[in-house]
């Protein structure tokens, strides 16, 4: 007779054999199930599973059983539990073939009741999916057949399924129907054959291939190395790329030889771009990885700099103001400095507030410097200077110009020379006499001089 279920285990134990049956067969067909019950083989999952000796659960109720690889040949590898489970896994579902005696983990699929054989998959390789076999943990090819509110359609061995939003991918996807009509490995995370409720996960795929591909990844990575990048965040400081199993930053000087405002206007998510690995920093919890776009780029100050001619005459636009000077843009990522003092020839408080962002100039070339990448531009030697400026006299009056014009005191201000032609020889009259007399007739060699008198001449 079978023995009845136990409650406290939830298993629906396997009919226990005649009486007629021997102990010793009894034995060696508990060592071929290895520990698996009856449930186990028809792919349902009890609600609380004991734990046999040898196996492990992993995500989803599956087992994962370490065996041993006995031999191998092109299409299938054998593998050894114990003395008397065996089990097959197909030669497909390795990159490389093992090596006899290896030991690996498997997950069990089913009994091949004729073969003697369990019927062994690899954690997270897609197998062909059978409703009858299917169950949670497992990894299986699932088409996207529509979309809905909360996610998508999907439609595995026949059988519809759903796969939420949030599980679409690693991050979050804005535009779902990129997926549609596609062939996705995706993770069975719920089941329920009765209601025929399926719910996928292709999240779940995408982080434990990022997992193992992470560390590998980041071992290889060396400063100057060229790689291909998708681009997954944007920030107001640049944008972060994904590796194929870790993300790097490109920061937003990184990214163009231009001078970059918004970096939403130079890069999208999901682009694919190539980048240069800058610097690598492994000594931090999280690793930093420091990535330039520009340097893959063609750089047109090159190009720019072998048409420049020193004292030729350009057009460009006014890109910044500041208090030494304005910056101007010749060409696409090429800038050169208008010096305050080569802004206009008149005196002003701030020279640089006659200009303004985005205005176009005419400037002339004065310096080119290949090797600093620098070009110094002048604005006033395109214009006219009027008499007073020619001579120098910022305010209008003879010497009262920066440098002078050769003349007695024509240092800056012209202090020196404005003294002496300013001060005429007053004449004799009676309050000059009354100031003699006071002071007596030496006062003419006093200090400050009482024969003269300043006077303001009229501009």
């Amino acid at each position: 007779m079978n023995q009845p279920p136990d409650p406290a285990s939830g298993e629906t134990p396997l009919p226990q054999a005649p009486s007629t049956v021997s102990s010793s067969l009894e034995s060696e067909i508990e060592a071929m199930l290895g520990g698996l019950t009856a449930g186990d083989l028809m792919g349902s999952a009890p609600s609380s599973p004991k734990r046999p000796t040898g196996v492990r659960p992993v995500d989803g109720g599956r087992k994962l059983r370490l065996g041993k690889i006995v031999r191998v040949t092109k299409e299938d590898i054998f593998v050894e539990f114990g003395p008397k489970s065996h089990g097959v896994c197909p030669a497909s579902q390795f990159k490389e073939p093992p090596a006899e005696g290896e030991q690996i983990e498997f997950q069990v699929e089913r009994l091949d009741p004729f073969e003697n054989l369990l019927i062994l998959c690899r954690p997270g390789v897609v197998t062909k999916a059978e409703w009858g076999s299917l169950a949670i943990g497992q990894v299986v090819d699932a088409r996207c057949t529509g979309m809905n509110r909360g996610g998508l359609d999907m439609e595995v061995a026949h059988h519809k399924a759903f796969m939420p939003a949030a599980h679409a991918d690693v991050r979050h996807l804005e535009d779902l129907s990129v997926l549609l009509g596609q062939k996705i490995a995706c993770e069975i995370i719920e089941l329920k054959r009765n209601s025929e409720r399926m719910v996928l996960s292709r999240r779940k795929v995408l982080e434990r291939e990022r997992s193992q591909n992470r560390q590998q990844i980041l071992d290889g990575l060396a400063p100057g190395q060229t790689k291909t990048v998708t681009i997954v965040s944007i920030q107001s400081f640049g944008a972060f790329a994904d590796l194929g199993g870790i993300d790097g930053l490109i920061p937003i000087g990184e990214l163009s030889y231009e001078r970059v405002k918004e970096v939403g206007d130079v890069v999208k998510v999901g682009d694919v771009i190539d980048v240069k690995v800058m610097r690598v920093d492994r000594s931090a919890a999280q690793p930093k990885i420091s990535l330039s776009r520009k340097n893959c780029l063609s750089d047109p100050a090159v190009a720019a700099f072998e048409q420049l001619v020193s004292g030729a005459t350009v057009s460009g636009r006014v890109t910044r103001l500041t208090e030494f000077g304005a910056f101007v843009e010749l060409s696409p990522g090429v800038e050169g400095l208008v010096h305050v003092s080569e802004i206009t020839h008149d005196r002003l408080p701030n020279p640089v507030a006659s200009l303004k962002r985005d205005q176009i100039v005419e400037v002339k070339v004065l310096s080119i410097d290949p090797e600093r990448k620098r070009i110094g531009l002048s604005l006033k030697a395109l214009k006219v200077a009027e008499p007073h400026q020619q001579s120098g006299g910022g305010d209008g009056r003879p010497g009262g110009g920066r440098g002078g014009d050769g003349r007695p005191g024509g240092g800056r201000g012209g202090k020196d020379f404005l003294r002496e032609e300013l001060n005429v020889v007053r004449a004799d009259d009676p309050e000059m006499r009354k100031l003699r007399a006071r002071f007596g007739q030496g006062a003419s060699s006093l200090k400050g001089g009482l024969n003269t008198f300043p006077v303001r001449r009229a501009d």
